[in-house]
């Protein structure tokens, strides 16, 4: 078992950076991410973002304390290092799929009421945070979906889209882009909110936890609905967190779903580009395959 100052450390069930793990002292379970890799291209100062986003949302939504921050050292060679406490729950993408209606439904209303919650904690702009006082840095200028897409199609799996299929691609961003108009407020996004990311109690359809916020950015309030039901639409629990969520946010009317579906195309564009690395880029890719097809936010493979 490796040792890091101290700690204790086993690789996290589930986290797919390799930098996430479960330390053991004095009888205290914990939570440790190295930035050593991923979290080192972030730069420097990813920790401390990181560490400011929990403490600002933290009473809020159920999200770990942070316990301890470490800067990164380079001339001791040390990377950042973020200790955090351990909650309980288990994954929900693990117990989905085998809980009943009423559980799944439970769940999903409260996952909806605190994706409200985000939603309306307000930013000024959109754009990434870059430092422990949460200041936004703007997107460049004029990255609408249209754009994003044509920026990927030489970089990207979109390289060997057919003409027709990039062509319709196009399209459907055009489209998307023209609902997302619609949204004019920013706030403050999770950015991988899927249920790989969030802790449950099977038992009651409790939220316990909402965790990895390393994509956390200013931007659409309507993203993290759309990264929540991108590929999970069973009905039961699609219906539940759109209850939920249009209970707890004023603004969120009938088209609600069509803009966080729209939102959500900046980030299964870029999932699906990267085709071939995991199951989740496959899946995106079928995914944007078939909404580029049939012209539909709504589709499914």
């Amino acid at each position: 078992m490796p040792f890091v100052d101290g700690y204790g450390l086993t690789p996290l069930e589930g986290g797919w950076s390799g930098e996430t793990f479960v330390a053991e002292s004095a009888g205290q379970r914990t939570v440790v991410r190295l930035y050593v890799q991923r979290g080192a291209r972030r730069g420097p100062r990813a920790v401390e973002v990181d560490a400011a986003v929990l403490r600002l949302v933290r009473g809020l939504l159920p999200v770990p304390e942070v316990l301890e921050v470490r800067r990164p050292d380079p001339a001791a060679g040390t990377p950042a290092l973020l200790v955090t406490s351990l909650l309980p729950g288990v994954r929900l993408d693990t117990v989905l799929s085998q809980v009943s209606d009423a559980t799944r439904a439970a769940v999903g209303s409260n996952l909806g009421v605190l994706l409200g919650r985000l939603a309306q904690m307000p930013m000024l702009w959109p754009g990434r945070l870059v430092d422990g006082d949460l200041s936004v840095e703007p997107w460049d200028e004029g990255a609408d979906l249209v754009g994003w897409v044509e920026s990927q199609r030489s970089t990207s799996s979109l390289a060997n889209w057919t003409p027709g299929d990039y062509s319709a691609l196009l399209e459907v961003a055009d489209q998307a882009q023209t609902v997302l108009d619609q949204v004019t407020r920013v706030s403050l996004v999770h950015g991988d909110l899927n249920p790989k990311n969030v802790l449950v109690d099977p038992g009651t359809g409790v939220v316990t936890g909402l965790v990895d916020w390393e994509f956390c950015h200013a931007g659409a309030p309507v993203a993290d609905l759309g990264n929540l039901l991108r590929f999970d639409r069973e009905p039961v629990f699609a219906r539940a967190v759109l209850d939920g969520y249009r209970s707890t946010v004023p603004d969120a009317g009938d088209a609600v779903l069509d803009q966080a579906r729209a939102a959500d195309m900046y980030a299964l564009v870029e999932l699906a580009g990267r085709r071939g690395e995991n199951p989740v880029t496959e899946a995106a890719h079928r995914l944007l395959t078939a909404v580029a097809r049939s012209g539909d936010l709504d589709a499914v493979p």
